[in-house]
């Protein structure tokens, strides 16, 4: 089974960095995935009825990973985290993107609780995943850019496993190569948060609801927690 770790540096500068790893196996992404049809319409209605808003910036959870960002040379008003830019988008359209079953399930509860999500296809994955410091050499293929190549800058927060680069910025954009899609039967879904302390309950009620969703359709589903303290 793929391990994931947090580097010694990152765990020292991110002393309070908890992080949820939602696996699922035999992983049924063609059929019907009501639950989580049923999640997004209740979200969208009650954006709509403005009885909820996605969190922003002004929100702790989003301010954190800004403050993170900036640490390590990234401007996040550029260069949002992912459920920054979840949230804006469903704000200014109504609406969450609807990609395939899984990813939407973890987009829904991403944005339901202001936390970053990602996945990643460990039928694509290559030895284990880190979570460091790039050290400048490395290479990053974006999400829908099978044809684009990126250094990351040394210093940037990447995931990252024997092969290249798997997220870059922590968690601003996804790599291509380990995209999830209909056919991914083996994921990791990972869920975060740079304040255990405060916020740690939310990330571990986001993971009981992200494999409540993703049970119905599959194998076999695990959780495990990544902390630093």
């Amino acid at each position: 089974m793929t391990a994931f770790r947090i580097s010694p540096a990152v765990a020292e500068a991110f002393p309070g960095t908890l992080i949820a790893v939602i696996t699922a196996s035999g992983l049924r992404g063609h059929e019907d995935w009501p639950d989580t049809a049923a999640t997004l319409a209740e979200l969208e209605q009650r954006l709509a009825d403005g009885s909820w808003q996605p969190a922003d910036e002004t929100d702790p959870r989003i301010e954190a990973w800004h403050t993170a960002y900036r640490s390590f040379g990234t401007n996040p008003r550029r260069v949002r985290p992912s459920v920054d830019a979840l949230g804006r988008r469903m704000a200014k359209r109504g609406t969450l993107p609807r990609i395939n079953p899984a990813v939407d399930s973890y987009n829904a509860v991403s944005v339901r609780h202001g936390l970053p999500a990602g996945a990643f296809d460990l039928d694509r994955v290559t030895g284990d995943v880190d979570i460091r410091y790039a050290d400048g050499t490395e290479s990053f293929t974006p999400l829908g850019e099978p044809e684009t190549v990126e250094a990351p800058k040394a210093g940037e927060v990447v995931y990252v496993d024997s092969t290249d680069v798997l997220t870059r910025h922590w968690n601003h954009r996804d790599a291509h190569r380990t995209r999830v899609t209909e056919d991914s039967a083996r994921v990791a879904f990972v869920l975060e948060t740079l304040h255990a302390d405060r916020d740690g309950h939310l990330v571990k009620l986001a993971a009981d609801e992200l494999q409540s969703l993703l049970a119905p359709h599959a194998e076999r589903t695990a959780v495990e927690y990544l902390a630093v303290s």
